[in-house]
């Protein structure tokens, strides 16, 4: 891995404009490169460990309390009076943001946003764009309209082949989405099972569409129920001139709510699992499309390629995410540059956006063994994933060669803010195999310590013992 240039990158501070886990982890980053960080928080999170983390490691301008991680004017004005010439911002709140993005590098003050480009979160935000885009370089999407489709005709045509398709891939059931374009948040979503329901629902949906964002666009995609989940992890330089891949990920253990629970890679293992598929051959295409569209736009940070993979082993894009993932540590755990296995992501997304080649190409790349990442959660997995709300007494593990865990959760107790996600630490097990893999994380889940206690003194609510039963299923089709 190439020494980054001790001036350059020294020069900058890091306004780090997010939270919990990921903020230290961005502020770890940050001091293995040796680069000054200022750290927000809210007043809700003032037992935050990443509070105590830049207290600790950081000095002046180090910390300063926000009233609101969503409010850009706030950040900026953090930014300047700390001095900072750059803004990581985590995953969430402004992540995927190409307006803040924008204003981060256009205002009178300019900074660095330390994440693609403003353009290129336009770009690939748009799933109607992207997937124009893939399908003009051959990549396959999920089948159905890549624009807003206002033609009765059109539609039901349009409808009729997703049918046909499900039904050659062996869906028994197959089901057509009719989506109002300018929606958003599950509004103006429909499932059609029946090609002679279509008009009916596709007109009640163009109605709806019409009076709710004043635009009678509607998508018509595939429903796709049974498939596999992957990710290619990719990461350019700012030239945007030769990305690579850091592997793949299977996020298909998801909760009712498709938020994932817990992360495997490589994407597949065809030595411990049967697949009805070439698995290798899958993995390989999915890099090569991801990487195809990465050089078109030019990517110039951290991303994430998302698929689905069906039964039969068809791949099809489902989106692009222009951020760094939670699940980033599980890709950089199996990854190694040069031999050397200290690979951290985040610190690659900062090093390279402040204006480092990336120093190694795709040939430098090895992996080695499989990891997991578990999500520990408050959370009722048996009630629909329900939050639970209260006071984290003891989070404790036993430390292993094999194992790192990320927490915001100080030592001392811990009251669990209502305002966020109720995620408490996440977990990264390596094995040189799947069955050691699967060992070590029961091993890990066996051996954790977490309890709590709501506001009637009664015990916690988590996800431990829904991660114990899927680890036996992980990489399974």
């Amino acid at each position: 891995m190439e020494t980054p240039s001790e001036t350059s990158l020294h020069d900058h501070r890091v306004l780090v404009g997010n939270r919990g886990e990921i903020a230290i982890r961005i502020m770890q980053a940050c001091c293995k490169l040796g680069i000054p960080f200022t750290a927000i928080y809210t007043p809700e999170d003032r037992e935050s460990a990443h509070v105590r983390f830049a207290l600790d490691h950081g000095k002046e301008h180090a910390l300063y309390r926000v009233s609101s991680y969503h409010d850009a004017n706030e950040l900026m004005a953090v930014a300047d009076i700390s001095g900072c010439t750059s803004v990581h911002p985590g995953y969430g709140f402004f992540a995927e943001d190409f307006r803040f993005a924008r204003r981060v590098t256009k205002r009178d003050r300019k900074m660095i946003f330390l994440g693609p480009s403003w353009k290129i979160i336009r770009e690939l935000g748009d799933k109607i764009n992207t997937k124009r885009l893939a399908r003009s370089l051959g990549v396959p999407t999920v089948p159905g309209s890549d624009r807003p489709i206002y033609d009765e005709m059109e539609a039901e045509n349009i409808a009729e082949d997703v049918f046909d398709f499900q039904l050659q891939q062996g869906i028994e059931h197959p089901l057509v989405l009719i989506k109002a374009s300018a929606g958003g948040g599950g509004m103006g979503i429909e499932e059609v099972d029946d090609i002679d329901q279509f008009r009916s629902v596709y007109r009640r949906i163009r109605n709806y569409a019409a009076r709710q964002f004043k635009d009678e666009g509607v998508l018509i995609e595939q429903r796709v129920t049974d498939f596999n989940h992957l990710e290619v992890q990719i990461i350019g330089d700012r030239s945007g001139k030769n990305p690579v891949h850091f592997g793949t990920r299977n996020c298909s253990i998801q909760s009712t709510g498709r938020q994932k629970r817990l992360e495997v890679a490589p994407g597949f293992d065809p030595t411990v699992n049967e697949y009805s598929f070439d698995s290798d051959k899958v993995l390989e295409s999915i890099v090569q499309y991801s990487l195809t569209m990465a050089r078109e736009v030019g990517y110039d940070s951290v991303g994430t390629w998302e698929w689905i993979v069906t039964r039969k082993g068809d791949p099809f894009l489902m989106e692009v995410n222009t951020r760094i993932q939670v699940e980033n540590g599980v890709s950089a755990r199996i990854a190694r540059i040069r031999g050397r296995d200290d690979v951290d992501l985040i610190a690659e997304q900062i090093r390279t956006g402040l204006g480092e080649p990336l120093g190694y190409t795709q040939e430098d790349i090895t992996f080695d063994g499989v990891a997991l990442e578990y999500r520990l959660i408050a959370e009722a997995p048996d009630n629909n994933f329900t939050p639970w709300v209260g006071t984290i007494d003891r989070l404790r593990w036993k430390e292993h060669p094999w194992l790192s865990v990320y927490t915001q959760v100080p030592k001392t107790a811990y009251s669990i803010p209502t305002e966020f996600d109720p995620n408490l630490a996440l977990a990264i097990v390596w094995a040189p195999d799947l069955n050691e893999l699967k060992a070590r994380g029961l091993t890990f889940l066996n051996e954790l310590v977490l309890q709590g206690h709501n506001a009637a003194g009664e015990p916690m609510e988590n996800n431990i013992a829904y991660l114990k039963e899927k680890t036996g299923q992980i990489l399974k089709f």
